[in-house]
């Protein structure tokens, strides 16, 4: 087992995993969720906020940071951690989500990908050399590598090719970090394994970047545009093929109960901006599916969100979902503040209850439970 990784229980169920990682700014208890902060900032959130919800590690993006403020600014001024001062570990998403996003804007090439800048179309450039030089100058302390995310749907023939293609820069990847000193130093890397659909692609590739040895690994090209049940099979089509001894990723999703799944299959930390996205819009997350505080039952109601159980305990809870209601009718900014730190407090309750009962050896009809409940009560408020 490597040093920054403990493998501490696997449920005998599932493939549900209760582990611990270390990094340079702390250790990671794992399953975890990581709220994202695209561009050095949780949205309406303070550092202290998400010390206050059980955040362990968030997510930075490279692409967004190296557009604005530059990633040269950021190292000048003592790395991400002490520019937006946050004390904790920070995971950098490498960017190569977002230039998939602009795929009218950018031409992929064996060596990188050049692209437009969506905010004044300034012509851009990133390879490995560029994706790992703008992380080193962030601070990471886990960098993901540069690839290439096929679309969904997508011809096997391509979708080969950005297997291949992604290999290649990983290694190329893993080598600059390791000449650098990157990795010596504590830091992390992730490699990222795509496939899209295809099965014997998403194992060729999970098993060629094995080989390799990162220090972890992460499911891309999921949550594209598949239906659930695909991007769930893509998920469980990857997972056996990646080290049990290394951290496990899936990339940029997804509702609770898709969370809980994913956990069952084997996958350790996960990042989505939905819980941030929709407390902005007024729906918040309880143990019986989402409520859209907009509706105008709860105009008068007194109750607070969640009365017990995920999500119950943070500051929020102070307040009726009438006072809630209200603010995020009259649009005022304090309710995505207090929505967002309700839905991410839900979101890391959910995962601190995963690995409690990944601990007692009950996740199987625990999870199965939660589900069924979240499901059937989302389908009791839809109706109504």
């Amino acid at each position: 087992m490597p040093d920054h990784f403990q493998l501490l229980k696997t449920d005998t169920v599932t493939a549900a995993r209760r582990a611990r990682l270390q990094t340079r700014h702390g250790t990671i208890e794992t399953p975890i969720f990581m709220p994202v902060g695209t561009q050095g900032t949780v949205k309406s959130l303070t550092p202290t906020h998400l010390k206050e919800i059980g955040a362990q590690i968030i997510l930075g993006n490279t692409y967004h940071l190296n557009l604005r403020p530059g990633s040269e600014l950021v190292r000048d001024l003592g790395g991400l951690h002490k520019f937006m001062d946050w004390d904790g570990p920070i995971l950098t998403d490498s960017g190569g989500f977002q230039v998939f996003s602009l795929a009218k804007l950018r031409d992929i090439r064996d060596d990188g990908v050049a692209f437009q800048s969506h905010l004044d179309g300034k012509k851009l450039f990133l390879g490995p050399k560029e994706v790992m030089g703008i992380q080193q100058n962030l601070g990471s302390d886990i960098a993901m590598v540069i690839d290439e995310c096929p679309p969904w749907p997508c011809e096997r023939d391509a979708c080969a090719k950005a297997v291949a293609r992604s290999y290649q820069w990983a290694g190329q990847c893993k080598q600059i970090a390791t000449d650098s000193g990157f990795l010596a130093n504590g830091h992390h890397v992730f490699a990222i394994v795509q496939g899209s659909t295809f099965d014997d692609l998403r194992r060729e590739a999970a098993e060629s970047l094995a080989a390799l040895d990162f220090p972890g690994y992460a499911v891309g090209g999921v949550s594209v545009g598949e239906p659930e049940p695909e991007m769930l099979k893509q998920v469980a089509a990857t997972t056996p093929f990646m080290p049990a001894d290394k951290p496990r990723y899936t990339m940029g999703l997804g509702t609770p109960p898709q969370l809980l799944k994913m956990v069952a299959l084997g996958v350790d930390m996960f990042d989505c901006v939905l819980p941030s996205r929709v407390a902005r819009n007024g729906l918040v997350f309880t143990p019986d599916g989402p409520m859209n505080l907009r509706n105008e039952k709860y105009r008068t109601d007194a109750k607070p969100i969640v009365e017990s159980g995920e999500g119950s305990g943070n500051y929020t809870a102070r307040f009726s979902r009438a006072y809630l209601r209200h603010l995020t009718v009259a649009g005022e900014i304090l309710s995505c503040t207090l929505l967002t730190l309700h839905n991410l407090s839900f979101y890391l309750d959910l995962m601190a209850s995963a690995r409690a009962h990944i601990e007692t050896g009950d996740y199987g009809p625990w999870h199965r439970a939660w589900i069924q409940r979240y499901e059937t009560g989302a389908a009791a408020r839809l109706a109504n």
